[in-house]
């Protein structure tokens, strides 16, 4: 594992000048040049970026179709995500790197700001890369004009360039967010089709009484028998029904515990092992929570 400390290493290992700021940077993707070093096998950077990119050569598969890569397209990493580029993708990105901007900034930058904790909230810094967002044209636009004015900003360094930096750093990150409900709505066909695969694993989940070898489900099992991120899972469940992924898994759950409660003469306590508590305590709480009953009062109420 490489590890990339700085914004001035990064430009290095990218043939690139030193950055004008040490703390932020807007890279031209035909600026780039990677260097022929073995850090591409696997690295992580200790900084976040935002690449947006267009013409690129390789092609990126969403669920069973090609998805509008002759179009712009963004994707977001956080700082210590693990990151490989395989040899025969770094040649084929060296003879044609497409075009575009990659906009990298320090946690430290965020220092004292609003947006140091705000960002923790952008669940698509997590997402995978074939959760990658599709850009229209228009929102192209504005895209590339936010990292313009960024890249214009530290040019002439004052005591108000971070400021404003940050509120077009803001401002992007805004946009990302409502372009990402839009691509959620525009793939309603794809996004139900992975609805209908999750609520069936949940059926199979409790049904096959997997919880007894495997614990509680968890959004993470999920979102990785659909090939999914656990953000992008759960963001993309909330537009579409409202509710987050732990809440679908939490909903079926107290679903499996009313029908063990009024179809079975099993106590509270084996109920709970069968869904995969390890305390009934924890089951209790989480029963009363959802229906305003403890389970037993569920029981004898319909009973």
């Amino acid at each position: 594992m490489h590890i990339i400390n700085s914004i001035s290493q990064f430009h290095r290992l990218l043939s690139l000048p030193e950055p004008l700021h040490p703390l932020v940077s807007v890279i031209r993707i035909t600026d780039i040049v990677p260097a022929e070093n073995e850090v591409w096998e696997q690295f992580a950077v200790n900084f976040y970026s935002v690449s947006f990119k267009k013409e690129v050569a390789a092609k990126v598969k969403y669920g069973q179709q090609y998805y509008d890569f002759d179009k712009g397209t963004m994707s977001f990493t956080a700082p210590k995500q693990v990151q490989a580029v395989a040899s025969d993708e770094m040649d084929r990105f060296r003879n044609d790197c497409g075009n575009g901007y990659i906009l990298i900034f320090h946690p430290d930058f965020l220092t004292r700001h609003p947006l140091n904790t705000l960002i923790k909230n952008y669940g698509f810094f997590s997402y995978a890369v074939n959760e990658a967002l599709h850009l229209s044209e228009r929102e192209e636009r504005n895209v590339m004009e936010i990292f313009e004015k960024i890249k214009t900003e530290y040019q002439f360094i004052d005591r108000h360039t971070q400021d404003i930096i940050l509120s077009q750093i803001d401002l992007l990150l805004n946009y990302c967010n409502r372009f990402y409900e839009r691509q959620f709505l525009t793939r309603k066909a794809v996004n139900h089709d992975l609805l209908t695969k999750m609520e069936l694993l949940l059926n199979d989940y409790f049904d096959n009484k997997e919880p007894v070898t495997k614990g509680l489900p968890t959004v993470e099992y999920f979102a990785g028998e659909l090939n999914l991120s656990a953000h992008y899972l759960s963001d993309m469940l909330r537009l579409l029904t409202g509710i987050s992924a732990q809440q679908h898994i939490h909903e079926r759950l107290i679903e499996k515990a009313k029908e063990y409660l009024l179809t079975s003469n099993l106590s509270v306590a084996e109920i709970a092992y069968l869904l995969g508590f390890e305390y009934p305590q924890s089951f209790n709480k989480l029963f009363k929570k959802k229906t305003d009953m403890s389970p037993l009062a569920f029981r004898q109420k319909f009973n």
